[in-house]
């Protein structure tokens, strides 16, 4: 059953890790093929089921020797039915990969438990459209119905928590908020933004927050930024004010590329880890409540681990 569904433990301002940038890790490391950029196919195979186990062994080994919490989360980011139809993969077969995408995650939590290192499963959730564009706009009442069934999905599970990347909009995170709470889910939503700092759709990352959580009552659990290099998001932080205290955690691209160079590149941009990793110290500054670390596209262990190093080298953020 759910471990910490009733109260995430994050929210006390426990430090936590999470992976980095699975896709691009699986498409440029490991050397397979993702059409779609999906990887919820490969819990089909046993051979997508061993690179999945060797690309979150990795993060628990980090999490261990960094002594800090891993938020697991689940290879799930397209297993959603507009992308599942484009990859031909059947709508019916949806539930069950979600939840063998969180049995997965199990296997890791038993792991991490014989080293007493706290776990949280997470189910993810990716954009209808586009992550970089917001293309297959929504309302926010087309947006709850949309992503209604991965949600529910996922409450049947042994999920801790939903968790929704690349918002690229606002209206597809208030519809998100809205289905993980009728279903009694803890949600976090994790917008991206371009090289100044602003959403794809031009609001700032204060507006974003501020109208997401004046539609919903303020029900999100947390806001996250992912899918932009830690500069893009530093761009963002004028003016300052209490959206900040929202913003609870960063998975960071490697590369400082806008969105439309990153879609045309063919091959990996690593960045540079080490000045990667201390740009979080300016990060933790920014945002007091930061205390889930992790990546995005073409970041890998290194970058993680550099990173949150940054979660053991100051105070605990405060609740």
């Amino acid at each position: 059953m759910p471990r910490h569904r009733a109260e995430l433990p994050q929210l006390t301002g426990r430090p936590f890790v999470t992976d980095g940038g699975l896709e691009t890790t699986l498409l440029f490391k490991y050397g397979i093929d993702l059409p779609g950029f999906a990887a919820f196919p490969l819990l089909d195979t046993e051979a997508g089921l061993a690179a999945l186990r060797r690309y979150f062994a990795t993060y628990v080994d980090l999490a261990h020797r960094l002594g800090l919490g891993l938020v697991l989360e689940a290879p799930t980011w397209r297993a959603s039915s507009d992308w599942a139809v484009a990859l031909g993969y059947p709508l019916d077969r949806l539930p069950d990969v979600q939840r063998r995408a969180v049995a997965l995650l199990l296997e890791f939590r038993h792991l991490l438990d014989q080293v007493s290192i706290a776990s949280v499963l997470s189910g993810n959730l990716g954009p209808r459209g586009d992550g970089y564009v917001p293309s297959a706009r929504m309302t926010a009442d087309e947006a709850s119905a949309y992503h209604a069934p991965q949600i529910e999905a996922f409450a049947a599970s042994d999920a801790d928590m939903v968790s929704a990347f690349t918002l690229n909009y606002v209206d597809e995170a208030v519809g998100i908020a809205a289905a993980a709470r009728s279903r009694g889910m803890p949600v976090v939503l994790s917008f991206t933004v371009e090289t100044d700092g602003r959403l794809p759709t031009g609001e700032s990352l204060e507006q974003a927050i501020e109208t997401t959580d004046d539609a919903t009552d303020g029900y999100p659990a947390y806001y996250m930024i992912n899918c932009a290099h830690p500069t893009h998001v530093l761009a963002s932080l004028m003016p300052s004010g209490s959206w900040r205290q929202r913003i609870r955690g960063v998975r960071a691209n490697a590369s400082a590329k806008s969105h439309a160079e990153l879609n045309d590149s063919t091959t990996l941009d690593e960045g540079d880890p080490e000045a990667f990793g201390a740009l979080h110290h300016e990060l933790r500054q920014a945002f007091p409540r930061l205390c889930v670390i992790g990546g995005c596209c073409g970041t890998d262990h290194r970058h993680v681990e550099r990173a949150g190093m940054t979660l053991r080298s100051a105070s605990p953020p405060p609740n």
